[in-house]
């Protein structure tokens, strides 16, 4: 069976070999499948930034710029996000999508399938939260 011939219904399991041919197509049209969706959301963003109108109403026009400043914020995250994504593909590319970015370890495919650009492993994510508590507490 070809890469492109994976079964829609297809899911990573723990018991196949870690990252194999299909492990790593899955996460692809995974990944592209989000982004597609991102963009998508976000031209609808941008057509209801475009279609704004001014109020004459001070109460819609404060209520409408609320709208306005969420709308942007929510298209940085997606732009954020957009990013993280396209360096999961990279990752993809070069071989090394899927393991620890900080002990070299596989991540597991159950994270992976819940949050497909993730870098590390749950305890070294662990780790790193509880590092950045710390210096945030301080």
């Amino acid at each position: 069976m070809g890469v492109t011939d994976l079964p829609d219904d297809y899911r990573p399991s723990e018991d196949e070999p870690f990252m194999n041919d299909r492990q790593r197509e899955y996460f692809r049209r995974k990944l592209l499948d989000w982004k597609d969706e991102i963009l998508r959301s976000s031209r609808e963003t941008l057509d209801n930034l475009q279609d704004s109108e001014q109020h004459p109403d001070l109460t819609d026009r404060a209520s409408s710029e609320t709208d306005r400043a969420l709308e942007l914020r929510a298209r940085d995250r997606q732009r954020k996000l957009i990013a993280k994504i396209d360096a999961a593909l990279e990752r993809i590319e070069d071989g090394t999508y899927g393991y620890c970015e900080e002990t070299g370890e596989p991540i597991g495919v159950k994270r992976l399938d819940a949050r497909p650009i993730a870098t590390l492993s749950v305890e070294a994510q662990e780790r790193h939260e509880k590092r950045e508590k710390i210096y945030r507490d301080e």
